[in-house]
């Protein structure tokens, strides 16, 4: 039986931010195929992995009708930006930039999609705001271990950080009655500020006696 929640319980405002989100994931694990010179099927498998994978985990653990086997337009957007980036990659991509920005993007409106997610399923703020980091990092994660690439998630980038503000960010302000788009907006541009903020000025935290470290490093990633 198809779950009821799933095909219902979004708005047109989290629909948008949501496919907004597959299609910027889609081109940042695109983009990490480019680099590692894969044909197109390549570019399609890593670059749909990573639009859906995040959703996809946050649903399971939830136990919770995956959200693209009902609707599958998620799953078309992922495939035909992997496809459309594949097109107009004309050369071998040397540096990460592209990646990581379509990446901050994605993170930013897949913590809160998630988090509103778990909220319209039932789940406690706590377990809600879980969520929204696992929708928003898992994708990105799975597409590292495909390519071989140490996750930003476990190399101290402020990347699950980011998303965890933007998912309790919205829980909150949801929680204090403040309406959905709103809180939704402000909720992205927090997790955005935050990430574009770690990738500019190079803010990493850091093993135990280096919480925190701000400044660029030799063989930086971002560059």
């Amino acid at each position: 039986m198809p779950d009821p929640v799933a095909a219902s319980s979004l708005s047109i405002s989290t629909l948008a931010i949501m496919y907004f989100g597959d299609v910027v994931f889609a081109i940042s694990g695109a983009l990490t195929a480019a680099r590692y010179k894969m044909d197109v099927l390549g570019f399609v498998l890593i670059g749909t992995i990573t639009g859906i994978g995040g959703g996809t985990t946050r649903d399971l653990l939830l136990g919770r009708t995956v959200w693209w086997t009902q609707n599958p337009l998620e799953l078309i957007l992922c495939v035909a930006a992997a496809l459309i980036t594949f097109l107009f990659i004309k050369h071998d991509i040397s540096n990460r930039k592209g990646m990581i920005w379509s990446d901050a993007l994605g993170l930013s409106v897949f913590g809160v999609v998630g988090c509103h997610v778990a909220l319209e399923f039932g789940s406690p703020f706590i377990i809600a705001v879980f969520m929204g980091m696992v929708t928003a990092t898992g994708g990105g994660v799975i597409r590292d271990v495909l390519t071989n690439t140490q996750p930003m998630i476990l190399c101290g980038q402020v990347y699950a950080t980011a998303a965890l503000v933007g998912s309790l960010s919205y829980a909150s302000l949801r929680y204090f009655g403040l309406s959905e788009i709103p809180g939704e907006a402000l909720s992205c541009a927090a997790a955005f500020a935050l990430r574009a903020s770690a990738i500019v000025f190079d803010i990493r935290t850091g093993p135990p006696g280096e919480f925190i470290r701000i400044g660029k490093s030799t063989g930086d990633e971002s560059k």
